[in-house]
């Protein structure tokens, strides 16, 4: 009954195809030993070439180094070929600061990669089952995820050099028990499987038990919701996509610039997905730490008010809003132009995650940081101010110093890097007028005057220190 069910399980969803090679995940216990076994009972029905991956993660010193062992040995003993490799996950972990869990992932995924390859594998087969579908929605459900993460475990999905698929998430891990105990397969046991550290074995152990004693089969109704989930889901991308592909202004493997007037006429069930799809394109492998809270915050910045601002994202993607546009970018050299009016009283968020805050004041500041602060005279300047990148041909008035100077020979006389350069931010009154280059220059209307009734300050305060210039080359 159980590999009947299976079968019908593999020809409803068409996750095996004849004269393939399949690689198997088995790391020893009875889910992937039961797979390797079903396997090798349709071998000939299938006319399957079947490859063994093993993966010691190195977590339990000589009893992992026994499950390899293990493995190898029935391997052999079914005359299937196994690759095998040990790993330190612990020192890869600390290295790339991951969780315990994804660095596994991680390093297990990357070897079984590497063994499609050397095979020219069509499939990797994963010994997943119904238990784990359900424990995988609920967490996800419980933490927050994606749409597509919502779906939970995808019986197939691409993957290498084919697909992975996963022939178990039909039968439950009891029924994986009873397999092995008919079929004399005895499974490693993996201590760690019963600790309570982690969130799924908290919920294996004092969640599942309660929603089989209301449904015994609940893992077909999960596994039903998982894969009408995924069909809505690939529609959904289908129109995501098409719709994307009329809101993405350029793109390239480093920068995406969307349209956010024509962004945000899509349904928002096709922005969420949009989002995803630069996200995805941008990182081509998305870092763990990014989640379903980082798309939010990119909605939120497109959707405020306020006409710019930025974000930081994981391994130095940049998102920017400036106006109508908002910027994905990895390339920290690319200038985008910008021009904002500031209110008095008002603050701006700049294009590089800079501020610039400004207030009206009846008393003059006694001491202040004269390389972050502009204090002058509110009689003096012409309201409200604009803060724009530089211009070709900018000139400044100098503040001790007769005339006027460019711009750009500042910039130089201050060592400010090439690449700085069009992010800087240069401050002007209503008439153009540039009065402050901040951190490095003041115009003349800088006053000192200690006794007038009214004075605008203008702050600027800067997200990173290392866009400070030294202390020297920042004095007037």
């Amino acid at each position: 009954m159980f590999e009947e069910k299976i079968d019908v399980f593999i020809e409803e969803n068409k996750l095996l195809q004849k004269e393939t090679t399949v690689v198997i995940g088995v790391s020893g216990g009875a889910d992937s030993l039961a797979l390797l076994y079903y396997l090798h009972s349709r071998k000939e029905k299938y006319n399957l070439r079947l490859i063994v991956a093993h993966v010691d993660h190195m977590f339990r010193g000589e009893e992992s180094y026994e499950d390899l062992r293990y493995v190898h040995k029935v391997s052999d003993n079914l005359s299937i070929p196994c690759e095998f490799v040990q790993i330190d996950v612990a020192s890869y972990q600390r290295k790339h600061g991951l969780g315990v869990q994804a660095a596994a992932r991680e390093c297990r995924y990357r070897f079984f990669e590497e063994v499609m390859k050397k095979y020219n594998s069509d499939y990797l087969a994963l010994g997943h089952h119904g238990d784990d579908q359900v424990e995988t929605i609920l967490m996800r459900l419980v933490r927050g995820s994606t749409a597509a993460g919502y779906a939970g475990i995808p019986m197939k999905r691409q993957f290498s050099t084919g697909w992975i698929i996963r022939p178990f998430l039909i039968v439950t891990k009891e029924e994986i028990e009873e397999y092995c105990k008919k079929r004399d397969i005895v499974p490693r046991v993996d201590k760690s499987n019963f600790k309570e550290d982690y969130t799924r074995n908290r919920f294996r152990k004092h969640v599942l038990p309660y929603l089989k004693k209301e449904n015994h089969r609940v893992h077909e109704r999960f596994q039903t919701f998982s894969k009408i989930m995924q069909e809505d889901e690939d529609y959904l991308q289908e129109l995501a996509i098409e719709k994307m592909n009329k809101v993405v202004k350029k793109k390239d493997k480093n920068k995406v610039v969307l349209a956010i007037p024509s962004f945000e006429s899509m349904a928002m069930a096709l922005q969420r997905r949009g989002i995803q799809l630069i996200l995805n394109y941008l990182y081509q492998d998305n870092p763990s730490s990014l989640s379903s809270i980082h798309i939010n915050k990119v909605l939120s910045l497109i959707k405020r008010d306020h006409p710019s601002g930025s974000l930081d994202f994981p391994e130095g993607l940049k998102v920017i809003r400036t106006y109508e546009e908002c910027i994905f970018s990895f390339d920290k050299e690319q200038c985008f132009p910008f021009s904002y009016n500031v209110a008095v009283p008002g603050t701006i968020d700049l294009p590089n995650g800079d501020q610039l805050i400004v207030e009206k004041s009846s008393c003059f500041l006694d001491s202040y940081d004269t390389t972050t602060t502009f204090v002058a005279l509110t009689k003096e300047l012409k309201l409200p101010l604009t803060v724009r990148s530089r211009k070709d041909g900018d000139r400044m008035t100098v503040k001790g110093m007769n005339g006027t100077k460019k711009i750009k020979a500042i910039f130089i006389d201050k060592k400010v890097p090439k690449h700085l350069r069009d992010y800087w931010p240069i401050v002007c009154d209503n008439d153009g007028v540039i009065i402050w280059v901040p951190l490095i220059q003041k115009s003349s209307l800088e006053t000192a005057e200690r006794n007038a009734d009214s004075y605008v300050l203008i702050h600027y305060k800067s997200k990173e220190s290392s866009r400070r210039i030294s202390h020297d080359e920042s004095r007037y």
